[in-house]
């Protein structure tokens, strides 16, 4: 039995449906809070590392100690050859330590707008077949650069780099694949001050009227999570990459 362990940056940006998938998986679901200064837990207690969301930014160290020894930990599991994946911040911590520069994007990203594929993204086939875009859920204002040896899987309109893919281990993904009803009305309550007029900022009546895409963006949380655990497995070891 796989273990999964996520790590939280605030309460309202839990696992969603990640952890859904992983019970129906058979997974075991384990998590350390770091809003709540839970300690890290150690390399050998788990096997997949899930790094989620929040509304600070990867550098504000000074307002998040916990941040400096969250990076540490992430590039740790990296480096022993962890399956691991970062959504929304998660993907900019990733993307940062494996020496991608986070920056702030062009135009903050809110609502219900679709990704498309770039060829790598097509070729990988992490996600469903017979189409390169998706309908999925945004909530972000930052971006990244894709890191030194990784591969871009997708683009949106406001964002040119919605995911990447690392030695085939490590998964960023910028969009939240992973939401539910639940989940977006907490950042609906808990980030309302967020939703002003923009171009690629949708109101909270515009995103509630849009959750006919929640099956959908499970369907395609749970296509992409199983390919990535079958590509993960298949990964050359550490060794065969030295």
């Amino acid at each position: 039995m796989s273990r999964l362990h996520y790590l939280r940056h605030v309460p309202f940006e839990g696992p969603g449906n990640i952890a859904k998938w992983a019970e129906s998986r058979g997974y075991s679901l384990t998590g350390t809070h770091l809003d709540q200064n839970d300690p890290l837990p150690g390399l050998d207690s788990f096997d997949w590392l899930v790094v989620m969301g929040g509304p600070m930014n990867v550098d504000q160290e000074a307002d998040y100690p916990w941040l400096a020894v969250e990076k540490a930990f992430i590039l740790s599991a990296i480096d022993r050859g962890k399956t691991v994946l970062g959504v929304c911040l998660g993907a900019q911590l990733i993307a940062s330590v494996l020496g991608g520069v986070v920056y702030p994007g062009p135009a903050k990203e809110i609502g219900w707008f679709p990704i498309e594929l770039t060829v790598k993204g097509l070729q990988y086939q992490l996600f469903p077949p017979g189409r390169d875009q998706f309908m999925v859920f945004h909530w972000h204002g930052d971006t990244f650069t894709i890191p030194s040896g990784a591969w871009a899987l997708a683009s949106s309109n406001a964002c040119a780099q919605q995911g990447f893919l690392y030695n085939q281990r490590v998964l960023g993904l910028q969009c939240h694949l992973e939401s539910t009803q639940e989940s977006i009305q907490a950042l609906l309550n808990h980030c309302a001050d967020e939703l002003v007029p923009g171009t690629y900022i949708q109101s909270a009546t515009a995103i509630q009227a849009q959750c006919q895409y929640l099956l959908e963006l499970e369907q395609t949380l749970f296509y992409v999570l199983d390919q990535f655990a079958e590509l993960s497995v298949n990964a050359p070891s550490l060794l065969d990459l030295t």
